[in-house]
């Protein structure tokens, strides 16, 4: 084997284990530092900056603190909004801030959107296979609206599609006709299909029969 041949095989060999080290650390380093962003997001929401060093609350300065007591803050607010009376308190501040000219529109769009993720009325918990753009061609969605006659179309659904690869996706007004229920994959399984492309597995639940 000539020393040509040697040098080819060994480039290709290294290029081979660069790409297998790739697929292992790329999804490694990209989750890493997706959850950094997110923490330091977080804990730097308290600007530790306009902290005197020699002040009895000094220990807010600290890296992590912040990030621990947002998230403090967030629990001890849900506890609370658990209760009768602070829950009346903060009903009426959610309705103020719903009428509130301008504000609303910011505070009600922010608030859909959480709610629709985690809230009580989930939206994205239902997929479905949708029939947009031919008879033979099917995306995948959720359904977010089951009936829309208010908007004068009767008989049609409310379907978001989302985008791969990113976080935007589209609504579309389908013919209930159109839309095929996904009985057997989660919410979760449905939406991480759809936004890597279809390069993912779904993993399949059998349906479960009734018995009499």
């Amino acid at each position: 084997m000539s020393p040509k041949t040697r040098l080819k095989l060994l480039a290709a060999r290294v290029l081979r284990y660069f790409f297998q080290g790739l697929l292992i650390l790329a999804p490694i380093g990209v989750t890493a530092l997706t959850l950094y962003w997110v923490f330091v997001t977080i804990d730097n929401i308290i600007p530790k900056e306009i902290l005197p060093l020699e002040t009895p609350l000094k220990y807010l300065r600290y890296k992590g603190v912040g990030f621990v007591l947002v998230l403090a803050l967030v629990i001890v607010v849900g506890y609370l909004s658990s209760s009768f009376i602070v829950g009346r308190i903060f009903a009426l501040f959610d309705h103020l801030m719903e009428r509130t000219p301008f504000i609303k529109y910011i505070y009600t769009s922010v608030k859909d959107v959480f709610d629709a993720f985690v809230g009580e009325k989930k939206k994205f918990d239902h997929p479905v296979l949708v029939q947009v753009y031919g008879v033979d061609v099917w995306e995948m969605g959720f359904i977010t609206q089951a009936d829309v006659s208010s908007l004068g179309l009767e008989g049609y659904t409310a379907v978001y599609v989302p985008h791969a690869y990113a976080i935007t996706g589209k609504v579309f007004m389908v013919p209930v006709s159109k839309v095929k229920p996904l009985t057997n994959i989660s919410a979760g399984e449905a939406m991480k299909f759809a936004v890597s492309g279809g390069v993912t597995n779904i993993e399949v639940h059998e349906k479960k029969e009734a018995h009499a």
